[in-house]
């Protein structure tokens, strides 16, 4: 049995969002700023939640779980996107390559479950909220979240896997700012068969379960909400799910945008710029969808001021 994946290429080269020198600054600052501002906001949101005890609810435990995979997101993909702006050659050695597509897969694929989780807990609170301590139970949280990464880590490690069957001969620049399955699998110059096997298998499965669960959700809560005679009670419904339907339109609409394109030059190039939105812009502004409207955030925000008067 052959070992190891026989490639000649030892190392890649990461074509950046542009070649443009004039651009490169000013990109580094902005996506510098972007990093930041991501760290603070999910690293606070994960924070305020364990110090608040009336945070303390299924709603917010998966929130708290989406703030850890997109900081974990952003910080696979943004420091190394960042060395192409102040470097002239961005390149990355192969096992750093693979490690950066699991990595990126898992968490990716970790937050299209994640949200359809969170889109099921929105279902049983509306529809079911007399059943709803007992069915989103502690034990059931843990269990949904700890489903959402053995998927993750399944997908990516059989996508990462089958990468070390293919062969990498002389082309070695990957047209993009990261390591994505795609655009490494353009430079092969062996078969790629089991490869697009795996990503149309896989990527069905992890388009259409999510998306059947969100779809279905709303669909209940739609119907439970217009049952509702008050405005009132129809407006303190939606507003529990409009943070949670933002956030999916943006994550599910930028990831569609990439991989549903035609695969030619220019539709890569668009699809760089589109993928900057569900690898680094969705993680920076969940935090702020979550929370710039959410009562139960400022005011978990105020008591710890009131607790911490020097803040």
């Amino acid at each position: 049995m052959e070992k190891g994946n026989h490639s000649t290429v030892t190392k890649f080269f990461l074509s950046g969002l542009t070649d443009q020198p004039e651009l490169q600054l000013p990109l580094f600052l902005l996506f510098l700023g972007i990093y930041l501002l991501t760290v603070l906001g999910n690293l606070g949101m994960i924070i305020l939640i364990l110090l608040s005890s009336h945070l303390h609810t299924p709603m917010y435990f998966f929130l708290s779980s989406l703030s850890f995979i997109d900081l974990c997101q952003s910080t696979v993909i943004t420091p190394k996107m960042q060395v192409k702006f102040v470097m002239e050659n961005n390149d990355i050695s192969y096992p750093e390559c693979m490690i950066q597509l699991y990595f990126f897969l898992l968490f990716a694929i970790s937050e299209c479950y994640m949200l359809a989780a969170m889109a099921y807990d929105r279902y049983v609170a509306i529809c079911s909220p007399l059943l709803y301590s007992i069915i989103m139970s502690q034990q059931a949280c843990l269990s949904l979240v700890l489903g959402v990464y053995i998927l993750g880590v399944v997908c990516a490690s059989a996508h990462v896997g089958c990468m070390f069957r293919i062969h990498f001969c002389r082309f070695d620049l990957i047209n993009h700012y990261f390591c994505d399955l795609i655009s490494i699998l353009k430079l092969s110059c062996s078969s790629i068969y089991v490869n697009e096997l795996m990503i149309l298998i896989f990527s069905g499965i992890n388009i259409i379960v999510p998306t059947l669960t969100i779809l279905s959700s709303y669909a209940f809560i739609i119907i439970s909400i217009l049952h509702i005679k008050s405005t009132e009670g129809r407006s303190k419904a939606f507003s529990t799910c409009s943070s949670h339907i933002l956030a999916v339109a943006v994550f599910f609409g930028s990831a569609a945008f990439m991989y549903l394109n035609p695969s030619s030059s220019s539709s890569m190039d668009e699809g760089k710029v589109s993928s900057v939105f569900y690898t680094i812009i969705v993680p920076m502004l969940n935090p702020l969808i979550y929370s710039l409207r959410n009562k139960d955030v400022n005011i978990a925000l105020k008591k710890i001021k009131e607790r911490r008067p020097f803040l």
